[in-house]
């Protein structure tokens, strides 16, 4: 496994929402903030996206693609006017086309359903807007990815329930990569381009149960224990032992979540040796056991439903 892939799986629930919205004239719709990212592909014309809190308004044209990684609040309008009149997004409603397509504007909006408790380093530190122009020649996977989008909306062939939420899923893959791309700060970056480092998190991901030490770990990179700590402390922000603690904690909660795994399995699959072991070091992360937390998860599901 890579840790780009392991950081979304971990906090992906459920499969992906999108709407395609088709607007022209004067319009201006809000946005609300939610639990997880969103996303908006302008499919044709361009209008502009201005974030709550006063961010920088974002002009965006035919073929851009904006992710908003932490779910802030936002508004899509025609203009950066006044936004007190933007309609609540869910009440728009989808206009007769001009038949002349005079100042039409076609988007796909949609949204990720993440668990924000455990957010991966990596995606945290995505900014508020995620802004990825279509330019000749940038990006071309996310270029493609966003073509067929269009094409198996505009046709709806057999197999679109399965294709859509699959190209969906590959969008976002594709942005968080042309982000890492481009990115003038952030750590992560800079992680993901250090060979000892990368080597380092990528056999502790491939092999979170595996009986990791220090010197174990170093000699995996190919270098000393102690260059290992300095570098991968240094880069990521906590000891790798700290880290692989961090990471199995995660994948604990994540299989308590999607899975009805019995605690004995979640235990192998994370590296503790007995389901107290794992509970031990469960609470002591979450506040609550494995149990309670899986519980929780169920009556909060429930309760949306």
């Amino acid at each position: 496994m890579d840790v780009v892939s392991d950081a979304i799986s971990a906090v992906r629930i459920g499969q992906p929402s999108s709407h395609r919205l088709r607007v022209g004239g004067k319009w201006c719709t809000r946005l609300a903030p939610y639990d997880g990212a969103g996303f908006h592909v302008v499919l044709a014309g361009g209008c502009w996206l201005l974030p709550d809190g006063g961010g920088e308004p974002v002009t965006l044209g035919a073929g851009d693609v904006v992710l908003l990684p932490h779910g802030a609040g936002h508004v899509l309008a025609d203009s950066p006017g006044d936004t007190a009149v933007a309609v609540p997004f869910e009440e728009m409603r989808r206009p007769p086309r001009d038949p002349e397509g005079r100042g039409e504007v076609e988007l796909l909006c949609g949204k990720y359903r993440l668990d924000s408790s455990r957010v991966h380093p990596l995606l945290a530190e995505l900014p508020q807007v995620v802004h990825l122009p279509n330019r000749v020649g940038a990006h071309p996977e996310l270029r493609s990815a966003v073509d067929l989008l269009a094409r198996e909306l505009d046709e709806r062939r057999p197999g679109s329930c399965l294709a859509l939420p699959s190209l969906l899923d590959l969008l976002l893959v594709y942005m968080v990569r042309a982000w890492m791309a481009r990115a003038e700060t952030g750590a992560w970056p800079t992680v993901l381009s250090d060979p000892v480092t990368t080597t380092a998190l990528r056999a502790l991901h491939t092999d979170p149960a595996a009986a990791w030490t220090n010197d174990r770990l170093a000699a995996e990179a190919g270098v000393s224990r102690a260059t290992l700590a300095r570098r991968f402390t240094a880069l990521v922000g906590r000891p790798p032992m700290a880290y692989l603690t961090w990471w199995r904690l995660t994948l604990a909660a994540t299989r308590l979540r999607a899975t009805d795994a019995p605690l004995a399995a979640v235990a192998r699959e994370t590296g503790y040796g007995t389901p107290y072991a794992l509970s031990h070091a469960f609470k002591r992360e979450f506040g609550m056991t494995p149990g309670m937390y899986r519980s929780r998860l169920a009556s909060a599901q429930a309760d949306r439903a």
